[in-house]
């Protein structure tokens, strides 16, 4: 049996975090059996054990990454685009219809406060990542001095995104995204252009 190198083994593990985020952002954490996961990926259960030491480390690994991604995604944005455009992608009327490539926080905040402290932290460090890339484009000269209200306003945006997913009322669901970015708009104290 040939044994695969360590890029090979580096690449299936991205693959099973992201086949996995997906599945968690749609099914939940909990819903999401290895076995799935794993065959989300294309892999049998027994290589499950060979890229992770538990599913709270798999569901860690997916945070970091999704959240990882998030922030990167935020910081390549060019230097003229501002916090509007941030806050309008997030709260765009087509974020709801997608949470498999969506936010991370929005699909699965109610379970990872309910993992362990290694998803916890993962979660933290990641979601604090998010908040830092923004609080520098929102106070570019001193960004801790804005990290608070970047993230009471996140978290408003979150909670907007969530309860748009959940309502059947389409039009409804577009009122409210729209007011979830004017109030997201006051808090940063950002004019609508």
């Amino acid at each position: 049996m040939a044994r695969y190198g360590k890029e090979h083994k580096e690449q299936t593990r991205r693959r099973i975090v992201e086949t996995s985020g997906r599945r968690f952002k749609v099914d939940g954490v909990n819903a999401s059996g290895i076995a799935t996961l794993m065959a989300d990926a294309g892999l049998t259960n027994g290589a499950f054990y060979a890229h992770f030491a538990s599913k709270d480390d798999l569901v860690a690994g997916v945070v970091a990454e999704q959240l990882g991604g998030q922030r990167e995604a935020i910081a390549a944005l060019p230097a003229d685009s501002g916090i509007e455009q941030i806050v309008r992608a997030y709260l765009s009327v087509e974020h709801p219809d997608h949470p498999g490539d969506g936010c991370p926080s929005a699909a699965m905040l109610d379970e990872i406060g309910r993992c362990d402290g290694v998803v916890r932290r993962a979660y933290t460090d990641g979601l604090l990542g998010v908040i830092d890339v923004i609080a520098a484009r929102l106070e570019p000269d001193d960004p801790s001095s804005a990290r608070v209200r970047v993230l009471a306003t996140f978290a408003g945006m979150v909670g907007t995104l969530q309860l748009a997913r959940a309502l059947t009322d389409r039009h409804l669901s577009d009122q409210l995204l729209e007011q979830g970015v004017a109030h997201a708009l006051a808090n940063f104290a950002v004019a609508d252009e």
